[in-house]
């Protein structure tokens, strides 16, 4: 597996808890290069993880750049053909890398290969921008025994591969957004241009979801969820924005402002701050998105 040497995975991390980080890397094959982007100015792990992984790298960011713009940090600092994004809560089957250099001794022609789920017989980790076209993967993708690799338009970007030999420069992730929605974006980008995504049935993870950074203590998941909310609607009026056109995306998504507008009025009436925050949250995002605004919001997390 000498192949291996010309990977390097990079993990983003922000304020994300030691054991999640530790199981990630015991996950990851020795040979390969591994970087750490802590997104802020201080990664608090370093001196236990290097004990246990002498090997890592580490670099700040110096402040919270986002998915986007910390992934291409990282890759700014990759100086391997090939690097895998690895979100700090996946943990790689046993079979991944072994799997992951047999795949790069074929030497395919692609430029991103999205990885699956050894456990998760619900979510879908790839598919097609066209609905139909979408809907008819989604209903063969767990009857049939996939090949090792299957094109699709889109991946998750919890764990990609990506070939930098077909980027001219490393700065691939859209600046412009914070959080979601990054991955789809450049994943169309690569597919309008005549690139090449698949999917690996060979290259399993097992993806805990939403614990890369949670939060010390229930202000700060608070604060997490309410950032997380207001991304996400952001994200997605300005992806069918960039892709579509402005009228596209406000038809699609109309409906999901009229409704975290009432359900806002709705909770607040009814005391059940959880739920008024996550529509609150949700309405701000897409409102300032349609209205042209920068994905600007921090909270103080």
């Amino acid at each position: 597996m000498k192949n291996l040497n010309k990977v390097s995975v990079i993990i983003l991390t922000y304020k994300t808890p030691q054991k999640i980080i530790h199981n990630c890397l015991k996950s990851i094959d020795k040979r390969v290069n591994i970087l750490i982007i802590e997104n802020s100015n201080k990664f608090e792990h370093k001196n236990y993880i290097k004990s246990k992984f002498p090997k890592t790298k580490f670099y700040n960011t110096g402040e919270n750049l986002g998915y986007g713009r910390g992934n291409n940090f990282g890759l700014k600092k990759t100086k391997t053909d090939y690097a895998l994004i690895l979100n700090p809560d996946v943990v790689c089957h046993k079979n991944f890398f072994k799997n992951l250099s047999a795949l790069l001794k074929n030497d395919i022609n692609f430029d991103i290969i999205g990885c699956q789920y050894s456990k998760d017989k619900i979510f879908i980790p790839a598919g097609f921008f066209e609905a139909k076209k979408n809907e008819n993967f989604k209903r063969e993708f767990f009857k049939t025994k996939s090949n090792q690799l299957t094109k699709v338009e889109w991946v998750t970007g919890c764990s990609m591969l990506i070939n930098l030999k077909k980027f001219k420069k490393k700065d691939i992730f859209d600046k412009k957004y914070f959080l979601y929605f990054e991955e789809f974006d450049l994943c169309k980008s690569i597919t309008k241009n005549g690139g090449l995504v698949y999917t690996s049935s060979k290259l399993k993870i097992h993806h805990l979801g939403f614990q890369s950074s949670i939060g010390k203590n229930s202000k700060e998941r608070v604060d997490a969820n309410n950032i997380k909310n207001w991304h996400w609607m952001w994200s997605w009026f300005h992806f069918y924005k960039k892709n579509y056109s402005f009228f596209y995306a406000f038809i699609k998504l109309s409906g999901k402002l009229v409704k975290s507008f009432i359900k806002t009025i709705f909770y607040s009436l009814f005391f059940n701050e959880d739920k008024k925050n996550k529509y609150l949250y949700r309405f701000l995002g897409l409102i300032n998105s349609i209205i042209g605004r920068s994905s600007y919001y921090r909270g103080k997390y």
